[in-house]
Formats: C-alpha cells, structure tokens, sequence
C-alpha cells in the first residue's frame, strides 16, 4: 500500500520521513512530491504551499497534486490542516477529524470549477455520489491514533473551505457557524472533492490555530498566539501520522460513496 500525505502551512517537511521530492507531469501540470517511508510505511508526501510557503493558498495546485498521488498508485490520502474555530467550544491547539464538508462554490483558487472532468465527452465523467465526505477507516485510523499519543480530538465537525489570502470578516464567519460550520481553512476544499473524484479514499485531520474573526469578540487571538501553534502543529501533526500511517496500511479501504458515470 501507498499512502498520501498532504501537509499545509507550517508543514513543508515531515518529521521522520525518508523521500525525496521530484517533479511529476500530470495533464494539470507539474507537481512536486516526495516518495519514500515515513512510519515504515511506502508514503507520497506532498506540501500543499511548497518550502517557504512559495505558494498562498490562491496558488495551490489541487488538481495537478491529487492528480499526481493517483498516477502513482496512492491507495489513501490523509491530508492535515491548521485551521480557525467557528465553534467556540473548540479548544486551541486541539485536533478535530472532520466528518462533513462546506464547501458550496466547488471552485479551484482560478475560479474555474472543481473537478477532474474538465473535458467534453471524456472517459469516467460523471457526478461523485456519497452521504459524508471523508473515508470511515481513515478518520478512525487518526482518531485511534489521537487518543494514544494523548492529544486532545474532536471526533466529527464540519471543515467550512474558504478563499484566500485574506481572512474573512465577522458577518462571513457567522454565517459559516450558523450554518454549522466547526473550523476553516483555505485548501482542504478542492481536495476533498478531487480525492473523491479520483476515488482515492480521503480524510481531514485539523489544529485549531485561532478562533475565527468574531467568534471570542471579547478576547480575539493575537497574530502572536496563531503562529506559536502554526510552529506547534508540525511535532502533533507527525506525531498522529506516525501512529495513523501504520494502522491505514492494514485498514480496508473503499472509495467514499459511488459514481454516475456516463462512459
């Protein structure tokens, strides 16, 4: 089996992972990603921002890297993300295994839609069909995983994707919240969607950096606090993979939901 990786801002490396990074083609351009063995498991490691963070989030190429872990032969991806509490319940520098999606504009970054089917009259188009979003054994693979390192994890929420660079106002946020949205961030959108269109099994594995805007109007996160557990989240993330890793290897995985398919 080989596992996809995906990490995000504050993660361009993973911690114990033995790869080396390399350009492949796909039919959306080139991506860049590291194969190798993270947790004595074969991984595919993918930065979503690349060193640096030389990508913002409007620059991530979502098709051309899920596009890429399918080419060569990803059987899972776990992706992770630091993110923003909706919920004000939700304690910072917690984890949250997301079990819904919010996603409504289905947009990449360039404003065009949300999907691999890009072609008239291309072979596999069709419309992904499923109840939740995320893979059943790979959410509990990051839970089981959670709760024997001993970090504090939510078990089901809603990830709301939103645009950047900019954050989002108070009147954006209450509807995301009102709406029953837990945390948001700017990737895991798109790949969710494509991760299910390639029928790649897939699940979100979130740290609450900060509470979004108006969410603790009495008491707002200084910038200061958000990138103390951006850099915090990079030793929690590798440690939850690291037990995570290991347990999807021996999980039986399906791809989430079905497809209408018209060729």
């Amino acid at each position: 089996m080989r596992i996809g990786i995906v990490t995000g801002s504050g993660t361009y490396a993973l911690p114990g992972f033995d790869g080396e990074a390399r350009a492949v083609e796909t039919r959306f351009g080139p991506a860049r990603v590291s194969a190798g063995r993270f947790a004595d498991i074969d991984v595919l490691h993918i930065s979503r921002h690349g060193d640096g963070h030389a990508r913002l989030s409007s620059a991530v190429t979502h098709q051309a890297n899920i596009s890429a872990l399918k080419q060569l032969g990803a059987d899972a991806i776990v992706a992770v993300t630091v993110c923003g509490a909706t919920d004000p319940s939700l304690e910072l520098g917690s984890l949250v295994v997301f079990d819904d999606l919010h996603f409504l504009a289905n947009r990449l970054p360039d404003g065009s839609l949300c999907t691999l089917h890009t072609e008239v009259g291309m072979a596999g188009r069709g419309h992904w069909i499923f109840d939740g979003p995320f893979a059943e054994p790979l959410r509990a693979a990051l839970l089981d995983a959670a709760r024997e390192v001993g970090h504090p994890v939510r078990d089901g929420g809603c990830y709301g994707h939103v645009d950047g660079p900019r954050f989002n106002t108070r009147t954006e946020i209450g509807q995301l919240a009102g709406a029953g949205v837990t945390a948001v961030s700017q990737t895991a959108g798109p790949e969710t969607v494509l991760a299910g269109e390639a029928e790649i099994p897939y699940a979100l594995l979130g740290y609450a950096t900060d509470y979004a805007n108006g969410v603790k109007p009495e008491e707002p996160t200084p910038v200061e606090e958000l990138v103390r557990l951006v850099g915090e989240s990079t030793g929690t993330f590798a440690r939850v993979l690291t037990g995570a890793v290991p347990r999807i290897a021996q999980a039986d995985l399906e791809p989430v939901g079905t497809h209408f398919r018209f060729d």
